[in-house]
């Protein structure tokens, strides 16, 4: 049984078929994982027993000929700072490493109720703070296109996962560029939807006004399966919506190109690729035309002052007290706070809650925090403005190839500088869709495809036409 192209739609019809059926498939997955994982290091945990107990329920239903949805059996890994009931949670940190959800993530929930099967959960770079995957207090995730280089972060390990064929989907979270980024680096598909479509309950948070669960895939069809069977309103997230009706298709659509992502020290063999197809678009008879995003050069400062304070407060939780390690030393509580935490925690993400706490403290809150969130609006206004002349938006997804393991985890700029074309759809909450364009060698390049607020359906249709 060949896995790795596997699509949702193909492991349907097979099943079906009964070509093969669910169990027979969720062993053939976690025979892949147990052969790869230590090669590649994507899984941080499997399910076995769950994932054979949900497939032998779809079969069940196929043998009494009931109808079974398209996600029905189909293998899905989780990133691990999702909630799946009786399994480790552990967001890549030794802080939570014993930690097991007492819960379902509401878009767990959603993926029950379909019938998918859940293979087991993902390595991340630690609270989703990274963009290499080498942050995790696990170990790193290696890219299986070139195991030299990372999968991207945060969710490298969801990325990984579905490249090297180890399942036939993933979900994974995106504050920054987290899904885009590593689907970019690792050659698949990958949706940041719009802020509040997909509800957050049960998602281990970052920065909760950046923060969203979206899926990663093979292609762009099941990209856009799993992205309709998680989205919608959720009383758990007072942030999450029902979204708006699917948007008609047109026959050609007006596309722009923001000239400030196409900047120097870009790779221009990144740079030749995306405008290539680009220009491909544009012999279809789509219009395009290059528009400006001003504010995109403050984005990065905006949004590593609003993240980190979210984070700093988020992450407070996290004392040996309440939740997470605890040295259980005897000690006073102050010390058993600081062993913890200092214990617990790792580097970076010691490194963004201090950042965090100083930019929220006494005399300089105005200073940076409103001051970022001021930058924030005018970036929004920025996407708002484009939108009243274009249908999308299509930009590079990252500045570089994915790069070699070790080359940038010791220079924090260099590192947040891999998030220069992701983080401005994040501050302005609307969706982006990764996709391949090409490659450079082996290596895999991405686009992104930037729609209006709650307008996935247009971004899936000029993906298809792309």
């Amino acid at each position: 049984m060949e896995l790795d192209d596997f699509t949702i739609k193909e492991a349907h019809e097979g099943l079906m078929a009964k070509k093969f059926s669910a169990e027979e498939l969720a062993a053939a997955y976690l025979g892949k994982i147990e052969k790869e994982n230590g090669k590649i290091f994507a899984f941080l945990t499997t399910s076995r027993e769950l994932a054979l107990a949900q497939a032998k329920a779809v079969d069940e239903k196929i043998k009494k000929g009931e109808e079974i949805g398209l996600l029905a059996g189909i293998l899905m890994a989780i990133k691990d700072n999702i909630m799946v009931d009786g399994l480790q949670c552990t967001s890549g940190s030794k802080i939570l490493e014993n930690y097991v959800a007492p819960y379902d993530a509401t878009v767990i929930k959603k993926l029950k109720a379909q019938g998918a099967v859940i293979l087991g959960k993902t390595n991340m770079d630690e609270f989703a703070m990274g963009s290499s995957t080498e942050t995790s207090a696990f170990g790193p995730t290696r890219n299986p296109r070139d195991t030299e280089r990372v999968p991207g972060g945060s969710s490298g390990g969801s990325a990984a996962a579905v490249a090297a064929g180890q399942c036939v989907a993933a979900l994974g979270s995106d504050t920054g560029g987290s899904i885009r980024q590593p689907a970019c680096f690792c050659g698949i598909v990958g949706l940041k939807p719009t802020y509040g479509a997909v509800s957050r309950y049960g998602c281990a948070a970052y920065g909760s006004s950046l923060d969203q669960i979206g899926p990663l895939a093979k292609n762009i069809q099941d990209a856009q399966i799993v992205f309709d069977a998680i989205k919608g309103g959720d009383t758990m997230d007072g942030t999450s919506i029902d979204s708006s009706a699917p948007r008609s298709k047109k026959e050609k659509y007006r596309i722009g190109v923001p000239k400030e992502y196409f900047i120097k020290g870009m790779d221009p063999q990144i740079e030749t690729l995306v405008r290539q197809k680009i220009a491909d678009f544009e012999k279809q008879g789509n219009e395009v035309v290059e528009i400006s995003l001003p504010h995109t050069e403050y984005a990065l400062a905006c949004y590593y002052i609003i993240a980190t304070s979210e984070a700093s407060s988020n992450l407070a939780k996290f004392d040996g007290i309440r939740f997470g390690y605890s040295p259980q030393t005897g000690k006073g509580i102050n010390d058993i706070y600081l062993e913890s935490r200092g214990r617990g925690f790792g580097a970076e993400v010691r490194r963004r809650i201090m950042l965090g706490t100083y930019v929220l403290s006494a005399g300089y809150y105005d200073a940076y925090y409103v001051r970022a969130q001021k930058v924030r609006s005018l970036i929004k206004r920025d996407f708002d403005e484009a939108f009243k002349k274009v249908d999308a938006i299509i930009a590079p997804v990252s500045p570089t190839l994915p790069f070699k393991i070790g080359e940038k985890v010791d220079d924090p700029l260099q590192m947040y500088l891999a998030d220069i074309f992701t983080i401005s759809i994040n501050l302005a909450g609307v969706p982006s869709l990764a996709v391949p364009c090409g490659k450079i060698g082996d290596l895999p390049v991405g686009l992104q495809i930037i729609g209006k607020h709650f307008d996935e359906a247009t971004i899936f249709e000029i993906a298809k036409k792309l």
